[in-house]
């Protein structure tokens, strides 16, 4: 565990986590489908139960697959233990859950994902729980409202889908200074270009769905924090049942070997990608903090070790221009999802806030015509090839559309 740990990123990827459920030689984690454990000897049944011994009692608590792949992300983020989860939004719910109580105060940002964003403005009130929302990337509004005191401080950081960026170091330090627990969603960047653990954050979580698994046919979610943090976490989705599948831990387990490899291809592709858009006359913005024109790219170039895959643009026209470039596009998959090999399309307004009403969003400046990429491991060449078909055939057509 000692050389993992001293490991390379890409390196750890590849090994980290697995040899202790690997079994008769082989090199692969094995999918332990089993629902229980057998014990002959009571008394190492209780102890395994009790948690006073090593071992796996039940599905539902604890699985050999489902370990190797917390461990993996543990070593990887930094962390001294892990849980996962079912999907993405049982790791942030059940992290929140956990924690929060009727009373009790979370400070966040505006533009978190639309399902967490629901979360904030629907579930948490109605348990008399007080959310204070801040504007994106306004720190002395976050400080401000840490320092009035809350029990949690919850950053996305870069967000869904406009990727504005939070500095994590300056506002975990406010968040421990007043005693709060400082949460950063870290799907978006991966821990191959963020690490919010060595920034000051208390809990990272994933949504394992995207870029973890990497092939958009597995669903999971994770955290990883200290033992004294995960453990009421663990027992919250234990009880709750909120368990990873182990078919579903094999599968992001199998991605996450190439998770650098991946993450250095489409980032490369998101670059190339946000240029172009820049330079297209019927894009009214583009967001990507890689950009020197984005607002806080000074941060991200600061805290994140890349820029990552994930941008946003918006088309003159909105949503008319929209139902025009999409459907022409060659190499992209029109989905909900984001993060796999494949490039993904998609407005806000069908994937990431598609619970959220055109008032809400247009609250959180999502614009209806925006459009989310995902940028996956295609040639650079295609697929900018492939955008300027598209954006030919727009051009055709713009006087259709009121701009």
């Amino acid at each position: 565990m000692e050389k993992q740990n001293e490991a390379s990123m890409g390196t750890k990827a590849v090994w980290a986590g697995e040899k202790e459920v690997l079994v008769h030689g082989a090199t692969q984690v094995p999918v332990v489908v089993s629902v229980a454990y057998n014990y002959d000897d009571m008394d190492e049944w209780y102890d395994v139960a009790v948690g006073k011994k090593k071992g796996h009692i039940y599905g539902r608590n604890t699985n050999p697959t489902v370990q190797a792949f917390e461990n993996k992300v543990r070593i990887m983020e930094g962390a001294e233990a892990a849980t996962s989860f079912s999907t993405g939004m049982a790791a942030v719910s059940n992290t929140l859950y956990t924690f929060l109580k009727p009373g009790d105060r979370i400070v966040s940002i505006k533009d978190t994902y639309g399902g967490t964003n629901k979360i904030f403005t629907e579930f948490l009130p109605n348990m008399g729980v007080e959310v204070a929302l801040c504007d994106t990337g306004d720190h002395e509004a976050i400080e401000k409202e840490v320092e009035k005191g809350c029990k949690l401080l919850y950053l996305e950081t870069p967000t869904n889908p406009t990727v504005k960026i939070t500095d994590i170091k300056r506002v975990a330090k406010t968040g421990k200074d007043t005693g709060a627990i400082v949460i950063v969603d870290n799907t978006f960047a991966t821990p191959i270009n963020q690490n919010p653990l060595k920034l000051g954050a208390n809990l990272v979580l994933h949504s394992a769905t995207k870029f973890l698994g990497g092939h958009a046919d597995a669903l999971g979610g994770v955290v990883c924090g200290s033992k004294e943090l995960i453990e009421p976490i663990y027992h919250y989705r234990e009880i709750n049942g909120a368990t990873m599948d182990p078919w579903a831990a094999y599968l992001i387990l199998r991605g996450m070997k190439t998770l650098k490899l991946r993450m250095k291809e489409q980032t490369k592709n998101a670059k190339a990608i946000a240029k172009f858009l820049q330079a297209q006359d019927l894009v009214e913005d583009v967001f990507y903090p890689g950009l020197e024109t984005h607002t806080n790219h000074e941060i991200a170039k600061e805290q994140m070790n890349d820029f990552g895959a994930m941008m946003s643009f918006s088309l003159k026209g909105g949503m008319d221009a929209v139902k025009l470039l999409l459907p022409n596009l060659k190499y992209a998959n029109r989905a909900a999802n984001l993060g796999a090999v494949e490039t993904t399309y998609g407005p806000a307004r069908t994937t990431s806030h598609v619970e959220c009403t055109p008032e809400e969003r247009a609250a959180m400046g999502i614009p209806e015509g925006l459009v989310r990429i995902s940028v996956g491991i295609e040639e650079e060449e295609d697929l900018i090839q492939d955008l300027e078909q598209a954006f030919a055939i727009l051009k055709e057509k713009h006087a259709s559309i009121s701009l």
